[in-house]
């Protein structure tokens, strides 16, 4: 059917297809590499490879949904006919290459690969289709044109197969593949009756329409939000093997500028997220900000991203560093238009959530909280409330701004130890690192008193800091203030080293990732416990006893985001809940990883948030549908968040809100 005429015509055409198509991946490349160094790929390529197989080809993530399923054979059908498409094009070359060159044992199943294959990927197209115009899933953008068109093209490609093949073997073509059962069976006698003797005409003209529409989809997905086509198994390849638990230093100087207000400013890697967006949608479908209305939207925030690196990345290549650059932050959020609003950048609570569920691990919260550090460190712009906290925080190191002399009232009576105050030589085995909840907040307090009970129970010696004690800077380095983070941290490393200090035990996640995980970067070198970690020891070690059982008491677990998400502590508070009680915790629907915010991290503890939907109450009423006696939680911020909730959702008085410490502390044995 097809001549030497249309080889050569179909030469030119590929040359010129391909010629453009390397024109927009070297575009790509070229923006990406605008992007600042990072060290990640110094670690094991083997490794990465591997863990690149599971999760851009296994499609880890992506199967923990239903829907996951349709795009893993999609994906699948996709990178099978990709195979067959090499061969169609060498075929256009040199027509006298064929399938039948795999030899008499391999031949015959690729051809009946190939037959049934485009059967699957219509059919998944359809369920794509059907779920958009009909489903219509409100974490997508349903709507979206740019998915139609690409849809519309796979689909095309389909049905443009089986019309050439259909018409090849109906003409018993020699080099038709023979073992074809649906081409031969069904879609050959088709064409034969539609077409009859215009056979040879409709399988040229299927030929050039199948030919000029694989080229027309080469060369419109660096230009689609199907990008992620050619981006998201590099992405996968360069992820990061841990949890994205922290952000990277400033290096503080004269002249220099902070965090990220435009593309140049970020790491090469998040340039690479940025263009790796799948818009799944499952981001926004578990963040907390987006859930209860606020402008935040992730994936909309990394589109944004996407838009604004190929508008500026010449100019940015060239040197222009202002001069009609489109600005990265804006005031407002408005949708998808290449900025993002300052407004959505404060409603991160940076729970992490959209990290954990993302199919090809984008790591979003890093670059707001460098787009945060542009606002404060740069400009001194952010929520009026955050002024107060961050003079608290510089003058007296707590975020109420209370005396620090208070640090010790929770301890009056309890025999503590204070380090400052020991005979020279004389060590503990633990620093209780209380935190500015436990040292000041009436109601942490009390978990203070209970963590501090329960390890004189089983003998740990221990001891405080008292007024020595600093506030660890959490929320200073989540909002972006990193200058005054990094002077905490540096006078706290110091500190420690001081005191000689080789285990601490928190009770604060926020305390406890706070130095486990970004410490870390200024040199602390003692264990880091929570007392999640720690308690179940001394229970197995026998040194703590408990007096299990609960009655009919219902204890729902929330899992807090710096504890479990970012810390991978999902089963250990469980663990210590069953210990003391006798039995398991209800679950929450969202829980583990899909846990959902109490709306306190990030900051966010400290700010505002619009009455008519908060985000705590959003997780109260979750919490209420299960109809619990108790709430157990393990952080103070979730504390508050949820004893705020219960009370605005007038359930106080059936409903008890408890830290784990405090359930564990009533069971104490007698000794």
């Amino acid at each position: 059917m097809i001549t030497h005429t249309d080889n050569t015509i179909f030469a030119i055409i590929l040359t010129a297809s391909l010629f453009t198509f390397g024109f927009s991946v070297a575009r790509l490349v070229r923006a990406i590499r605008l992007g600042k160094p990072d060290l990640r790929l110094r670690e094991s390529l083997m490794k990465r490879f591997v863990t690149m197989l599971g999760y851009a080809f296994g499609q880890k993530r992506v199967l923990d949904e239903l829907f996951g399923l349709n795009h893993f054979f999609l994906f699948w059908g996709f990178m099978i006919l990709f195979f067959y498409n090499t061969t169609f094009i060498l075929n256009g070359l040199f027509p006298e290459f064929s399938l039948s060159l795999a030899g008499p044992l391999l031949y015959p199943i690729l051809t009946l690969l190939f037959d049934l294959v485009p059967l699957l990927v219509i059919l998944c197209v359809i369920i794509a289709l059907c779920r958009r115009v009909v489903v219509k899933p409100a974490h997508i953008d349903y709507r979206s044109v740019d998915a139609f068109i690409i849809l519309g093209l796979v689909l095309a490609l389909m049905i443009l197969y089986y019309g050439y093949h259909g018409s090849a073997i109906a003409l018993e073509n020699t080099n038709t593949p023979v073992l074809m059962p649906f081409t031969r069976g069904f879609v050959a006698p088709i064409m034969s009756a539609v077409f009859g003797s215009a056979l040879p005409t409709a399988g040229r003209v299927f030929w050039w329409l199948h030919a000029l529409v694989f080229l027309t989809f080469l060369n419109y997905l660096p230009y689609s939000k199907h990008l992620h086509i050619l981006t998201a198994i590099p992405n996968c390849f360069c992820r990061s093997f841990e949890p994205v638990r922290t952000v990277p230093r400033e290096v503080f100087g004269p002249g220099r500028s902070y965090g990220a207000s435009r593309m140049d400013q970020f790491s090469w890697k998040d340039l690479l997220d940025f263009t790796s967006c799948t818009e799944c949608g499952r981001c926004n479908q578990i963040c907390p900000a987006t859930n209860t209305h606020k402008p935040l939207n992730p994936r909309l925030m990394i589109h944004d991203g996407k838009i604004n690196l190929f508008a500026n990345s010449e100019k940015l290549h060239n040197g222009n560093r202002s001069d009609g650059l489109m600005p990265l932050i804006v005031e407002k959020d408005v949708s998808a238009n290449g900025s993002v609003g300052e407004d959505a950048l404060w409603d991160c609570t940076t729970c992490g959530a959209c990290m954990a569920v993302c199919p090809v691990l984008i790591e979003h919260v890093p670059k707001i909280i460098k787009m945060r550090r542009h606002l404060v460190e740069n400009l001194a712009k952010f929520p009026n409330e955050l002024g107060i906290f961050f003079e608290a925080l510089e003058q007296r190191s707590n975020p109420w701004g209370l005396a620090p002399s208070d640090r010790t009232r929770w301890a009056k009576g309890l025999d503590i130890p204070v380090l400052s105050e020991l005979p020279e030589g004389e060590h503990v085995e633990y620093l209780f690192y209380v935190g500015c909840a436990g040292s000041f907040d009436s109601r942490a307090r009390k978990v203070a008193v209970a963590l501090a009970k329960i390890l004189k129970a089983a003998g740990v010696k221990f001891g405080i800091l008292g007024v020595e004690e600093k506030c660890c800077g959490d929320s200073l380095r989540r909002l972006g203030n990193e200058f005054v983070f990094e002077k905490i941290a540096k006078e706290n490393v110091e500190l420690f080293a001081k005191r000689g200090i080789q285990n601490i035990i928190c009770y604060c996640p926020h305390c406890y990732t706070t130095l486990k995980n970004d410490y870390a970067q200024f040199g602390l070198t003692p264990r880091i416990s929570h007392y999640t970690e720690l308690l179940p020891e001394l229970i197995q070690q026998g040194r703590l006893k408990l007096s299990s059982g609960n009655g009919d008491d219902r204890i729902l677990f929330h899992d807090s985001c710096y504890l479990c998400r970012y810390n991978g502590l999902f089963d250990q508070p469980r663990g210590l809940i069953k210990s003391a009680t006798g039995k398991a915790p209800l679950e929450m629907d969202r829980s583990g990883q899909k846990s959902f915010c109490c709306g306190a991290g990030g900051g966010r503890m400290w700010m505002e948030e619009d009455p008519a939907d908060r985000i705590n109450l959003n997780r109260v009423r979750e919490a209420l549908g299960k109809n619990p006696d108790t709430i157990a939680v393990t952080c103070p911020y979730c504390m508050t968040m949820f004893e705020d909730g219960v009370k605005d959702l007038q359930a106080d008085k059936r409903v008890k809100v408890m830290d784990i410490v405090e359930i564990v502390a009533e069971r104490i044995q007698a000794t």
